[in-house]
């Protein structure tokens, strides 16, 4: 039997499966489809998730990373009428060279354009080669029981039979529709801004020049955004109000006449698939209920705006997988995971937060020519109201559409050669560079932090460059990441990420010989020498890490930092003690990996 069912294999279980895997914990990871699903959803993929991975294994990593365009193929954002005419502007995201360094000194990854589709299917082969997770394809989950020392999952095999599956825990990463939670009662809190229907097709739509990753269309035909993916293949995406529109009822019919509006009639394209899901802003109202734990698009879900979705569940993943592992391996009591939702529901929420927000700033480009985003989720909840569901399909469908339309239709002040035309033109362009904060948030990516009681907290605010979301401020503050650097290896320069123990925590030090003859060998505690792999760095690196020459800075197994100190290791070392017996962390097993 193992000890934990994953139900969902999209990113988020996969991760966790991994993850736990590193532990020599056995997983089982109960997946409703049999074959990945092809219809891009999330494309970007942050450098924070990558450390994770490569947490999980450098391996996994760097076959993930292999999938990534050049950074310079993806650097460029545009508005159009549409693909046939000139642009009206753009945001060139490589443009700042010295932002660009600043970025590359945060971590070993840059953040990457990778269509989830292909990160799935890197994902699905780890699990598979990996002897300690049982992968299972076609076995939708039905049913959760919970007891007070595990959980059942009640599973329909591929033969059609009613499987139960008990184990110690049972975490839900089964997405946005997650049956787990529903079956739970476990309810999401949070509105509705929009439906939204997307194409996935091919086209040779550039032939020189650079290639948009993103391109904003807006016309009296068509409003939307085309997303770029790997070989001249691209995702198309727009609102609708009512999925007794046609976009919903017949897809292909309705992308087939609406691509060449878009696209330009000579270009021959070819449909891949059509799709359409909801976007909200929602969380759910618990993370967990008795031994069942939510991750990922179960636990909450954000607007595309920003790309969180996918990452924050990954981080979720990681998050969990340490307390996991100490729980079942008794170094931890099970009160251990109730710190799971207090660290991450005020992450969660300031990631919604943000991208709710970068959804409704895109109205000020637009302001005067289309109503917005804040219009559109106002019409949305109307059409969702059951006085206006009982309607004809007919009458429905016919008030949706003209609605649509009317939306859309001042954006023709944007068409044409006239002065009014060139006039609102120059304007959306004088727009467009205040939309920067979608597509660079460097902060959020790394400067997210926890509090709660594995944290020791100190009285002064957490340092942040700015309002926190582009600007990301390297720091050692307790619940921050710890930051990225390089420090002397046996092997060469090794980055502080790849010391950190997989059970203890890492005490990184300048003054290893003093802490490692202060603190007991008991104490789950490695202790990490700050030598700069090159001397010249090594001011650098003492202020990079804020405790001075004698100080020390202790790290948990997913790298965020619990306490820190400037004091010197013989006066400091009882409270290092106490803050470690507190958190319930027991000293590693002998041989344990790490």
């Amino acid at each position: 039997m193992s000890e934990i069912t994953i139900v969902g294999a999209g990113a988020n279980g996969c991760t966790l499966a991994l993850l736990l895997s590193r532990y020599g914990v056995r997983v089982t990871v109960l997946e409703r489809r049999t074959e990945l699903l092809n219809h891009p959803a999330a494309t970007i993929l942050n450098a924070r998730s990558q450390e994770i991975w490569h947490h999980a294994s450098p391996e996994l990593a760097a076959r993930i990373a292999a999938l990534a365009p050049p950074p310079e193929e993806i650097g460029m954002v545009r508005w159009y009428t549409d693909l046939s005419s000139p642009r009206i502007g753009d945001i060139d995201l490589m443009a700042d060279t010295d932002r660009i360094e600043r970025i590359r000194s945060h971590s070993r990854f840059l953040i990457s354009h990778i269509g989830q589709q292909q990160l799935m299917a890197v994902l699905w082969d780890a699990l598979d080669a990996d002897p300690l997770v049982n992968f299972r394809r076609g076995v939708p989950v039905r049913r959760v029981q919970t007891t007070p020392s595990g959980a059942t999952v009640h599973a329909v095999a591929l033969d059609g039979a009613t499987e139960k599956i008990s184990s110690r825990f049972v975490v839900a990463a089964d997405g946005a529709n997650s049956a787990v939670r529903d079956e739970l009662g476990i309810a999401m809190r949070g509105p509705v801004l929009a439906n939204m229907a997307s194409v996935f097709f091919n086209a040779e739509l550039y032939t020189g020049g650079t290639r948009p990753l993103l391109s904003f269309v807006y016309s009296p035909a068509f409003c939307g955004i085309l997303v770029a993916h790997a070989d001249n293949n691209y995702v198309l995406m727009t609102p609708y109000l009512s999925d007794k529109q046609e976009i919903a009822q017949n897809g292909r019919a309705f992308w087939a006449r609406t691509l060449p509006r878009v696209i330009g009639r000579d270009k021959p394209f070819r449909i891949h698939s059509v799709g359409t899901w909801t976007m909200t802003s929602q969380i759910a109202e618990s993370f967990a209920k008795g031994n069942v734990i939510l991750v990922g698009d179960a636990a909450h879900r954000f607007p595309h705006t920003g790309g969180f979705g996918l990452n924050s569940g990954v981080q979720d993943a990681h998050n969990l997988a340490w307390k996991l592992a100490a729980v079942l391996e008794e170094r931890a009591p099970a009160s251990l995971l109730d710190s799971y939702e207090p660290e991450r529901r005020p992450v969660v929420e300031r990631f919604a937060a943000q991208s709710v927000a970068n959804h409704f700033q895109l109205d000020d480009v637009m302001e005067g020519l289309t109503s917005g985003n804040r219009a559109l989720a106002r019409v949305t909840r109307a059409f969702a109201h059951p006085v206006v569901d009982r309607l004809p399909a007919v009458v429905t469908r016919r008030v949706a559409d003209t609605m649509m339309k009317l939306a859309m239709r001042p954006t023709g002040k944007l068409l044409g050669d006239s002065a009014s035309a060139r006039e609102w033109r120059d304007t959306v362009k004088r727009r467009i560079p205040g939309q920067m904060q979608e597509f660079v948030s460097t902060g959020l990516e790394f400067g997210y932090a926890y509090s709660g009681d594995l944290i020791r907290t100190e009285p002064t605010p957490r340092p942040m460059d700015g309002e926190g979301v582009m600007e990301y401020l390297p720091t050692t503050w307790p619940g921050a990441r710890v930051p990225h650097t390089w420090l002397a290896g046996e092997g060469g320069a090794v980055s502080t990420h790849d010391l950190l123990d997989l059970r203890d925590y890492t005490l990184f030090t300048p003054d290893p010989q003093g802490w490692r003859t202060a603190v007991p060998t008991t104490a789950p505690v490695t202790v990490v020498g700050l030598d700069a792999a090159n001397a010249e760095d090594r001011q650098q690196i003492l202020d990079l890490f804020e405790v001075g020459e004698h100080g020390a800075v202790l790290v948990r197994p997913d790298g965020h930092v619990s306490w820190r100190t400037a004091a010197r290791a013989a006066s400091a070392a009882p409270e290092l003690e106490r803050l470690v017996s507190t958190c319930g962390i027991s000293c590693a097993t002998e041989g344990s990996a790490t």
